[in-house]
């Protein structure tokens, strides 16, 4: 049986060609090619390739390119703003792409606190419409998935990261340091651990 990765980022070395928009905790740079390297090291086939957002925002050409290089070992996912009117042509167009597995939301500082938001509302209908689950990142506000899952009952809704911050400063600052997650078998078709 398979092995997979439920998900990982790759990206490229900050450079003019591709800016970064921001940092994401870990190394200087984790290639296509690397990753490759790393999931063999540890016996996994493949793995869920999600384009980071805190570098490249909602620009997934450099996950595309990866795919591209190893379509057997990767799988797509990539973030949407759901703040633009045109996220539902976004996402159909996304859904044509090669590879692609599903999309992510980022519930953001700049991202509607209201359950009730048309952008979040019609990026998770476009999502179900071309039956893409939503990786759903929603640190510190875990309450306001439920209304607009409840309002998109079509819509496979995956909670990122178990809908907590990541503790990224502590754990990097111990180097003996590892962070368990207990219970993460958990939902509708699981009873426990």
């Amino acid at each position: 049986m398979p092995t997979p990765d439920s998900q990982v980022h790759a990206y490229e070395s900050n450079h003019p060609g591709r800016p970064w928009a921001g940092v994401l905790h870990g190394p200087a740079e984790v290639t296509g090619d690397q990753m490759v390297a790393a999931i063999d090291a540890v016996g996994v086939d493949g793995a869920v390739l999600v384009s980071p957002f805190s570098m490249y925002r909602y620009d997934a050409s450099y996950a595309i390119a990866v795919h591209a290089a190893h379509p057997s070992r990767f799988r797509l996912v990539k973030p949407v703003d759901t703040t633009d009117p045109a996220v539902a042509d976004t996402i159909a167009d996304w859904a044509a792409t090669k590879g692609t597995v599903g999309i992510r939301i980022m519930l953001r500082d700049e991202v509607s606190a209201d359950p009730t938001d048309p952008g979040i509302n019609r990026a998770l209908a476009a999502a179900a419409r071309h039956s893409l689950p939503v990786n759903l990142m929603c640190w510190g506000r875990l309450e306001q998935a439920a209304e607009p899952a409840a309002r998109n009952p079509s819509t496979r809704l995956v909670i990122d990261h178990l809908g907590l911050q990541q503790p990224f400063e502590a754990a990097s600052s111990m180097s003996l340091a590892s962070i368990a997650v207990c219970g993460a078998p958990t939902g509708p078709e699981r009873s426990g651990c």
